[in-house]
């Protein structure tokens, strides 16, 4: 585990002193949480931008032919 010193405005630390003690748990867990939150978004984004420029067009046409041609069921029209 490592340290790290944060500069918060006051308004921004009282607040996140405020929902911490709401939510019981430290101002470090909330803080630590918020932060993994964040990185799963940008790493999710990340991964779904750079996943279709790996893709191979004859790889998709082999799967999708394997897909059966059949009407779908009346609960999975659009």
């Amino acid at each position: 585990m490592s340290t790290l010193s944060l500069r918060l405005p006051n308004s921004l630390h009282e607040e996140v002193k405020s929902l911490a003690r709401k939510e019981g748990v430290s101002i470090n867990q909330f803080i630590s949480s918020a932060v993994a939150e964040k990185m799963s978004v940008l790493l999710t984004e990340s991964y779904l931008k750079e996943k279709p420029l790996k893709g191979n067009k004859k790889s998709f046409l082999e799967a999708m032919s394997k897909v059966p041609d059949v009407t779908p069921s009346d609960d999975d029209k659009l």
